[in-house]
């Protein structure tokens, strides 16, 4: 069995659509769970009406590793509410991750954007490297497939992570485990925390993050300014 663990926050906007992405999978055998950090629009009502289960959240961290704990699955993926999934997404990811064999798994990422430039952004600087790099960088963004044993292994999410707590996850599931990116199918994500920040801020951001965990180790102090939350008239 699948759990699917999505944590939200006044995703009122996007969970709709994740959600009716994931009832018009091939694959059924999975269950739902939306991690609510106190949401202030429909988000746990809309969650309840497509039959999800819903627990208490908080910050991305928190609200998987709360998932986990009602979670009934041998398979865990993480999902942030603004992604977009290919009608048969999870047959393709889970055949792949028994074809070869993985424990941790991430996927390449494609903008929802009708202008080329963001695409042509998203493969230069994430996509062709996540997977040029596969067996010596394991990175993750907006999903993560994972084994039940592996997640126990890793104690869930470093919740004392400000920012990046998805690539540290991987980092060290990939040195108990296998890591592997999906090549048979791909997340289709929005574009809201760049058109919020900025390309070239948010690019500066990751590059400078990224420098940090590779000198420092993973960052625990508030560095960097994250906000979980958007408002509702931010659509990509």
């Amino acid at each position: 069995m699948l759990s699917i663990i999505i944590p939200a926050l006044n995703e009122e906007n996007y969970l709709p659509r994740l959600l009716d992405c994931l009832k018009k999978q091939n694959f059924k055998n999975y269950e739902i769970i939306v991690a609510d950090a106190d949401s202030k629009d429909k988000t746990r009502e809309i969650a309840q009406t497509f039959g999800c289960k819903t627990v208490k959240g908080g910050l991305p961290a928190k609200g998987r590793n709360e998932g986990v704990k009602i979670a009934k699955g041998d398979l865990f993926l993480f999902l942030d509410g603004d992604a977009l999934l290919p009608e048969d997404f999870l047959e393709k990811t889970l055949k792949e991750f028994k074809e070869r064999n993985l424990d941790v798994a991430s996927f390449v990422l494609t903008p929802i954007s009708e202008r080329k430039y963001p695409k042509i952004l998203f493969n230069i600087f994430y996509n062709y490297p996540l997977r040029f790099f596969e067996k010596r960088w394991a990175h993750a963004m907006i999903a993560i497939l994972v084994k039940n044993d592996l997640h126990e292994s890793l104690k869930g999410f470093d919740e004392e992570i400000k920012v990046g707590e998805d690539h540290y996850y991987v980092q060290q599931g990939s040195k108990l485990g296998k890591f592997g990116v999906i090549k048979t199918t791909e997340i289709f994500t929005s574009l809201r925390r760049f058109q919020r920040e900025g390309w070239i801020r948010l690019g500066l951001k990751y590059g400078l993050g990224e420098l940090y965990m590779k000198i420092c180790g993973p960052i625990k102090k508030e560095i960097f300014k994250y906000e979980f939350d958007y408002p509702k008239d931010e659509k990509s």
